[in-house]
């Protein structure tokens, strides 16, 4: 019976500091940028966009389509900057605890 106990307190100490990291993470900021900088972009830790630069020299008509790629490609950027700080975060977290490999966290 103690051996329950005491895993639930483990439990609900470590919902409490999923919480917390879950917190931080969707409060991080993370740039991305493509075509050496032409484009620009920021996003939180959810993926949500926060800003966008576009250098000028881009604004020519006859290469809309060069600057929409330059624009997904920052956004892959900063979200994968922004899936490697979540990944450290949660190793942080769940260092010492049994987890199959490959398992992601959160759920």
């Amino acid at each position: 019976m103690r051996d329950l106990l005491g895993m639930m307190g483990k439990v609900k100490e470590m919902q409490a500091k999923m919480e917390k990291m879950q917190a931080e993470i969707a409060a991080i900021e993370i740039d991305g940028s493509a075509g050496g900088g032409l484009v620009t972009m920021r996003i939180d830790g959810k993926g949500n966009l926060k800003s966008l630069k576009i250098d000028p020299s881009l604004f020519k008509e006859d290469e809309v389509e060069i600057l929409e790629d330059l624009i997904v490609a920052a956004h892959k950027d900063a979200k994968d900057k922004a899936e490697a700080v979540t990944a450290e975060k949660t190793r942080e977290l769940t260092a010492g605890l049994p987890i199959p490999p490959g398992m992601k966290f959160p759920f």
